[in-house]
C-alpha cells in the first residue's frame, strides 16, 4: 500500500489516554504490521475524572498496557499530565511540547482529533498540531460522539485482525468500560460501516488536514 510505503514514522496525538486507540487503533495496528515506527503522545491522564474505586493514576497504567497491546514500543510512549478539560489554559506549553517532539521524532504522518471535534481539549490539541506540524502530513481521526459533522476524505482499509487488536487494546481501559462508545458492537459496527463505504470489509476514516506527497 502506497501510504504504508511512504509514511514510516507515525505520531499519534491523544488529548487523553484512549483517544488514539478509539480514533485510529486499527490503523496503528496495520502500520506497525507493515513495519512503521509508531509514537504515541497522551497529553492528559484525566486524574480529575477517574471513576470512584480506581486509583488516580489508573489511566497512566492503562495507556501503557493498551499501547503495548498495539505493539507500540514503551520508549515511544510520551505521557504529559495536563489537567483534563483545561488544556486550553496550557496552549503554549502544549505547542512547545509538540515542537520538541517534531524535532525529536521527525514524523512523516501525524494523527490528531478531527478539526470538527467539539471537546475543548481535543480542539486545543488539533489547533496546536496544525501549527507545530504544518510541514507534515496531518490527518484528523473520528470520534463520532464529539462531532457535529465529519469529512470522510481519507480511509484506511483494515482486516478483522486489526479491529480485533484495537478492541483488545481498548479492553485495557477497565476504568472506562461503562462508556457507551466502548461497546465492542459499536466499535466493530463503525469499522464495518466505514469499510462498506469504500468497498472493503473494515476501515477507519480520517479528515485530511494536510497531505504532503
Amino acid at each position: 500500500m502506497y501510504i504504508m510505503q511512504t509514511k514510516k514514522r507515525i505520531l499519534i496525538l491523544a488529548p487523553h489516554t484512549d483517544d488514539g486507540e478509539f480514533g485510529c487503533g486499527g490503523t496503528i495496528s496495520k502500520f506497525i504490521e507493515e513495519g512503521a515506527e509508531v509514537f504515541y503522545v497522551a497529553f492528559s491522564c484525566a486524574e480529575e475524572s477517574v471513576p470512584k474505586g480506581f486509583p488516580k493514576d489508573i489511566l497512566e497504567t492503562e495507556v501503557k498496557k493498551a499501547t503495548s497491546v498495539l505493539e507500540i514500543k514503551p520508549e515511544n510512549l510520551f505521557i504529559y499530565k495536563y489537567p483534563v478539560r483545561k488544556l486550553s489554559y496550557h496552549r503554549q506549553e502544549i505547542l512547545e511540547n509538540m515542537v520538541h517532539l517534531n524535532k525529536k521524532i521527525k514524523p512523516d504522518l501525524v494523527f490528531t482529533p478531527s478539526k470538527y471535534d467539539v471537546h475543548q481539549d481535543h480542539y486545543t490539541v488539533t489547533q496546536e498540531a496544525m501549527r507545530a506540524f504544518k510541514f507534515t502530513s496531518l490527518l484528523g481521526y473520528e470520534l463520532p460522539w464529539n462531532n457535529y459533522v465529519f469529512e470522510t476524505t481519507c480511509f484506511v482499509h483494515l482486516e478483522e485482525k486489526h479491529i480485533e487488536k484495537k478492541l483488545e487494546s481498548l479492553k485495557c481501559y477497565r476504568s472506562q468500560i461503562g462508556r457507551k462508545y466502548s461497546s465492542e458492537d459499536y466499535i466493530k459496527g463503525l469499522a464495518l460501516t466505514r469499510g462498506i463505504q469504500v468497498g472493503g470489509k473494515f476501515a477507519e476514516t480520517f479528515n485530511v488536514l494536510r497531505w504532503i506527497m
